[in-house]
């Protein structure tokens, strides 16, 4: 079990990455088939802890419900989560897909409402305010209406794929707080190395028919040695690094106190893309990312315990 600075340094760790790695694949979108982008994550991912799905001597045995987590876990984190993130940035901008996901941790306040029956304090509630209205503020903001996309179609304007690429992002969300959700369960059951692992093996079968066929009509010789390197470290990071980290820091840290740590997510995928994709920050979208921001403490700060 780690120390809780550590713990802390692992969760810091992993929504850096996720946030560099949300921004840097527009470039691996704009190059690369959806279907075939995922399945080549989770393969190149998986090529990289081969040596991670063998079972440690001191678990035990997986129980149906474990089996069915582990599934929910990769199909609703790793392959549709892989799947909404990457054509939500591809119709947006990295920018647009931070700020979006500043409402993740106010997603798993409602989520841990509904589903594991928590009470939830007014205070997250009000953050679950500012998580929309950070969102549909940045939606107006006017540098959406300049995207040039080159698959868009006949009689699509920029707005509409913009609000396409919203409503992705906000599937994202969604799959990225039950992410959080089925996650902290699981970590009282297996090891961060095994279920980083066994989410991965599922999400290349998942993506594997999708896959093959998006890769046999596609012309791999087309693709620069920069976005190679560009891919494997994209694989690398969202399939083994940012998975094995957080599960690291949930063995130690409450689900809630975790979620502080998100605000790294949006941070880093807001200066990736300006200082590394050349994207800009107008005044609506700082003040749109100021009350995403607001919605993340507001969601995650601990509460006080009476006297």
């Amino acid at each position: 079990m780690p120390s809780r600075p550590v713990a802390y340094l692992c969760l810091a760790l992993s929504m850096s990455l996720v946030g560099s790695y949300v921004a840097l694949s527009k470039p691996l979108a704009a190059a690369i088939p959806v279907f075939l982008l995922a399945w080549l994550r989770f393969g190149i991912g998986g090529l990289g802890m081969l040596h991670w799905l063998r079972k440690p001597k001191d678990e035990g045995l997986m129980t149906p419900e474990v089996r069915r987590l582990l599934f929910l876990e990769s199909f609703l984190g790793n392959f549709l989560f892989t799947l909404c993130m990457i054509s939500g940035v591809s119709l947006t901008s990295a920018v647009s897909a931070g700020v979006t996901m500043a409402g993740i941790p106010a997603a798993v306040a409602v989520m841990s409402w509904f589903f594991l029956k928590e009470k939830v304090s007014v205070r997250t509630w009000i953050a679950v305010g500012c998580a929309v209205a950070g969102i549909a503020l940045f939606s107006l903001s006017n540098s959406e209406h300049h995207f040039q996309d080159s698959s868009r179609q006949p009689g699509e304007s920029a707005s509409d794929l913009a609000w396409l690429g919203q409503l992705l992002l906000l599937g994202a969300v969604l799959c990225e707080a039950a992410y959080s959700v089925i996650g902290k369960k699981l970590t009282g059951t297996l090891g961060p190395r095994r279920i980083t692992s066994l989410i991965n093996l599922w999400g290349f079968v998942l993506a594997t028919p999708m896959g093959i066929y998006a890769a046999w009509k596609f012309d791999f010789a087309a693709l620069t040695p920069g976005l190679w390197t560009l891919l494997v470290f994209y694989a690398l990071a969202a399939s083994m690094w940012t998975v094995w980290l957080w599960m690291t820091g949930l063995k130690v840290v409450p689900a809630a106190q975790g979620g502080v740590f998100t605000v790294m997510l949006p941070i880093s995928a807001a200066l990736v893309g300006v200082m590394v994709l050349g994207e800009s920050l107008s005044l609506l979208q700082i003040m749109a990312f100021g009350i995403a921001l607001a919605s993340v403490v507001l969601a995650t700060l601990p509460s006080r315990s009476p006297p």
